[in-house]
């Protein structure tokens, strides 16, 4: 990879403090990559821990806003650090940093402007509950946005300078992630998708601020009711 290529990785954390610093170390193990951390108001020690960490840049929001407000703190600032390729990932350990090369490699042969993670919907890999909710999402968000993708809340994407900079939408929360797809649909940008790994640990499906069944259903409502405001 050339030295003159900026990768930024965007990290938005919630609550995080027990697992950032190895989520961390675990991406700087993996290439030579910039981090951008925001933490979206936690009540525990999360930005005290990446602040610690070298070379990352730790933002905080004062309140608790959602995941796609994060994200989209995290994305202004990697544009304006002068990011050419940007990346999103969550900040629990779920993700593999190694699979980082493969979000970012179609982007760097400029064969796409946007690359999706695809989750792998199989017993055995993906909980029973959330290939359910996945194709429910899927389902929705091809209806409401016109574009259809195997994992429309995979929060693992990467985007080229231009793609991240002309996305725009008012989404703070979970419903940012879906509304990213109508943006991609919108602005006719390039899009892929390529196969990530998910490692769900106790710790991940333990927390309370992930998407589960009565989250689902609030980020369905604001869908919908985004349409008509």
């Amino acid at each position: 990879m050339s030295s003159q290529i900026k990768i930024f990785i965007v990290i938005p954390v919630y609550n995080e403090a027990t697992v950032i610093g190895d989520v961390i170390r675990e991406i700087r193990a993996s290439g030579d990559y910039h981090l951008v951390v925001v933490d979206d108001g936690s009540s525990d020690s999360t930005h005290e821990e990446a602040s610690g960490c070298a070379g990352v840049v730790a933002l905080r929001h004062m309140i608790n806003r959602g995941k796609g407000a994060a994200v989209k703190t995290g994305i202004i600032a990697a544009n304006r650090l002068g990011a050419d390729v940007i990346v999103t990932m969550d900040g629990d350990g779920q993700h593999d940093p190694a699979d980082i090369q493969h979000l970012i490699a179609p982007i760097l042969a400029n064969e796409y402007e946007v690359v999706l993670g695809s989750r792998r919907r199989k017993k055995g890999e993906m909980p029973a509950v959330k290939i359910i909710a996945n194709k429910i999402g899927n389902t929705v968000t091809w209806l409401l946005y016109g574009m259809h993708v195997s994992d429309s809340q995979s929060g693992f994407r990467a985007y080229s300078r231009y793609a991240a900079g002309i996305i725009d939408t008012k989404a703070d929360k979970y419903e940012y992630d879906s509304k990213v797809i109508r943006e991609i649909n919108n602005n006719r940008l390039s899009c892929t998708e390529v196969p990530i790994k998910v490692r769900y640990t106790q710790y991940s499906m333990g927390k309370l601020q992930k998407q589960g069944f009565v989250n689902g259903i609030k980020t369905l409502v604001r869908m919908v009711w985004g349409l008509f405001v």
